[in-house]
């Protein structure tokens, strides 16, 4: 008998087919003596769309909803189909006794698999791969410590209930939306929440007001200090003529050393990468964007094989892991890590709690790099970037911790106080993997909000007076103040979200997985209800407006992350599913109604003076992957078309710019868009002109002298007549 292996991806099936020794390569599958090797393509198996329960669920009606099946039914993708039935001859297969399923170790990946099973109808044992990289050795040490398949059923069963909550909510919700005011809103369970914290901030931007105030600071011949009235206070003076009655009052007065106090701090290496922080660290420092971050760590893990296993949530490694964290320091000591990584090699490792610790990790442990050897030149500038990151985190973990003194001083100008802070570094400690010029606390694990409403950010000077040295002093020690300077500030409002700062707002409201959130974001941007201005993510008018539209319930993070919560009891085990399915399905019909209850208007915020051909209504321009787009509002209408026109490669005969293809009554035309010189096109292609153009000639050349049979006349008269067009 032998083993069906079913992978997530072809390329994925086609390395653990090549390490199984299953070697014949069939279509949709790879043999060998042992195992079968076969591959699903993502999703093959899908939760039935409404219209599959009952034809009139194709046209969207308000008085349909809400659409809650009695029970949710499975359906074959269509445009995969062909993999499918594959599969399914191969489990009918008499001489295959076993699965292994051997798609992503994760939610989603549990239930590629599973539906497909259940929709098969397999019946005979199965077993579950679990690993945490695609190395070879990985792969082999796998296949030997197989897991019993049941033991993930928890894990598919909260994949379920995720499934199943995001069809009914976000598929309904949707529809009424779309449907109650006659535009495509889209909504659902984690986006919806999402959008709203980008509005919330937006809010408190538009209702912020600066507030003007001063601050008073002396130069003391080698370093600052900043007046404050005590300990607590943060130096800001709200009246302007007691900021210059002050400085007058301490000019030409002498200063002497009132306290001095020097600390040494310690600031540890920061944890191992999991996704969310690799993606607000690579937003941050190398500007992707959480989708990018994800799709350039998937090649690292899957093609290259150089990173462990992507979607985790853990920031710690386990026990077991212990050994081979010098095998892993050898295998990435190349190019500019060889010093850092052999430095540690001399020794043993420094491994503790911050490091290893069994109990923080779940599923999958953090993001490190393999046991396989790299070659730098093979990867691409944004692999290799990433890569980066992840390689100099794991470095760190290994090294000391940073340690610096840090020296406060008191300077005492007759009543008055001024105050001054500075550091020495003494030990670079972990700091030294990333050039020792590490700012202090720039590594560190709090949320990153990226509000600049607090002193030290919103006045350069005082954060200047933190982060510089400070001579050696004694108490007592008389000093002179060589000038007195008055800053003028003003508070600023917070920050617009960033992927970074929004992916922190995610993680800590709980709002989808790790594995989701890129998505997510993703999501909003291709419904045009948020976009990018330059590294900052804000609401459109569109995502203002549906954000007023939906429920308060599903605006608010908290209903999102008590589900959240719920789906991962229900992995553990200490959940139950149909508890809260039926809690979804009466969520459901509550959004459904208020909805339709709603007596707010929607007026779309992109409509432009352009009617639409077919129905007369006016367009809205909207962007698409082909730049902006005219689309008519009307969806039972549904005419787009491109909002500037194709330009052809014929040359306006004046500024020789190239012109725009129209349609007119005659037939195609060359309009410059400049000059307003107008030529008819004789062809319809966009290129203008009847006779083919070069590439045509040469396409057509290849096809008849190459790959047709024809008699050596007619084969030279038509090259030679090819030949004649072109010199024409």
């Amino acid at each position: 008998m032998k083993f069906l292996v079913l992978a997530e991806k072809p390329s994925v099936a086609k390395e653990i087919a090549r390490v199984l020794g299953a070697t014949t390569k069939q279509k949709s599958w790879f043999e060998g003596p042992k195992y079968v090797v076969t591959w699903a393509l993502g999703h093959l198996v899908e939760l039935a769309e409404p219209e599959d329960y009952d034809p009139k669920y194709k046209t969207w009606k308000l008085e349909d909803l809400p659409i809650v099946p009695a029970k949710m039914n499975l359906k074959v993708i269509r445009e995969t189909s062909h993999q499918y039935k594959a599969v399914a001859q191969l489990c009918k297969r008499s001489d295959i006794g076993e699965l292994i399923i051997a798609t992503d170790a994760g939610r989603e990946g549990e239930l590629v698999a599973r539906w497909i099973m259940e929709l098969v109808h397999w019946n005979k044992p199965f077993k579950r791969l679990w690993i945490s990289s695609q190395t070879d050795k990985a792969i082999r040490e796998g296949f030997e410590k197989l897991k019993p398949g049941r033991d993930y059923d928890r894990l598919y069963a909260s994949a379920v209930c995720r499934a199943e909550a995001d069809w009914l909510i976000g598929l309904n919700v949707t529809r009424a939306l779309t449907s109650k005011y006659n535009a495509q809103l889209a909504a659902g369970r984690v986006q919806t929440p999402t959008l709203a914290m980008l509005m919330d901030r937006e809010r408190d931007i538009a209702g912020f007001r600066p507030v003007p105030y001063w601050t008073v600071s002396a130069d003391f011949g080698g370093f600052q200090a900043l007046w404050r009235k005590d300990d607590k206070h943060d130096g800001r003076l709200y009246d302007k003529a007691e900021a210059e009655a002050l400085a007058a009052r301490l000019r030409g007065k002498a200063a002497v050393v009132d306290q001095v106090r020097t600390v040494e701090r310690s600031e540890p290496q920061p944890l191992a990468y999991d996704l969310t922080e690799l993606q607000r660290d690579a937003n941050k420092k190398l500007g992707f964007s959480a989708k990018q971050t994800s799709s350039v760590l998937q090649r690292l893990y899957e093609q290259h094989k150089l990173v462990t296993y992507p979607r985790t949530d853990s920031r710690y490694l386990t026990s077991d892991m212990a050994p081979t964290f010098k095998s892993r320091l050898e295998s990435v000591a190349t190019g500019p890590y060889v010093a850092l990584a052999r430095a540690l090699l001399r020794k043993p490792l420094a491994v503790t709690k911050r490091i290893v610790d069994d109990s923080k990790v779940s599923d999958h442990h953090a993001i490190i790099p393999t046991e396989q050897f790299v070659q730098l030149g093979a990867l691409s500038p944004e692999e290799r970037r990433l890569y980066d990151l992840i390689v100099r985190r794991f470095i760190a973990l290994f090294y000391a911790p940073s340690v610096y003194d840090e020296t406060s001083l008191v300077i005492r100008v007759g009543e008055d106080r001024f105050y001054a802070k500075g550091y020495v570094q003494k030990d670079a400690g972990w700091k030294e993997v990333y050039g020792g010029g590490q700012p202090l606390s720039g590594e560190s694990d709090e949320d990153d909000d990226e509000s600049d409403d607090d002193n030290e950010k919103s006045d350069g000077r005082a954060a200047h007076m933190k982060s510089q040295s400070l001579p050696a002093m004694k108490q007592g020690q008389p000093l002179v103040a060589k000038g007195c300077r008055i800053g003028d500030h003003q508070t600023k409002p917070p920050a617009r979200h960033t992927e970074a700062s929004l992916l922190s707002g995610m993680e800590k409201h709980n709002l989808g997985t790790p594995a989701t959130r890129a998505d997510i974001i993703e999501k909003l941007l291709q419904t045009d209800t948020i976009e990018r201005q330059q590294n900052q993510l804000v609401p459109t008018g569109k995502g203002k407006q549906l954000i007023e539209l939906v429920a308060e319930d599903l605006r608010s993070p908290d209903l999102t992350a008590e589900w959240e919560q719920e789906l991962e009891r229900i992995a553990k085990g200490k959940g139950d599913p149909k508890a809260f399915i039926a809690d979804i399905r009466t969520r459901t019909a509550s959004l459904v109604a208020e909805v339709k209850a709603n007596e707010k208007e929607y007026k779309p915020h992109n409509l432009t003076h352009t009617k639409c051909p077919d129905c007369g209504q006016k367009m809205m321009e909207t962007k698409g992957k082909r730049g902006k787009m005219l689309v008519c509002p009307n969806r039972e209408c549904g005419f787009r078309r491109a909002a500037e026109p194709a330009l052809s490669n014929k040359r306006c005969p004046q500024c020789h710019k190239r012109m725009e293809i129209h349609d007119g009554k005659a037939g195609k035309y060359a309009q410059c868009r400049s000059c307003n010189v107008i030529e008819k096109l004789e062809g319809q292609g966009p290129g203008g002109g009847g006779k083919a153009n070069r590439r045509q000639q040469a396409q057509l050349a290849k096809q008849f002298s190459d790959n047709v049979s024809l008699g050596s006349s007619l084969g030279d008269a038509l090259k030679a007549a090819l030949e004649r067009g072109e010199k024409d």
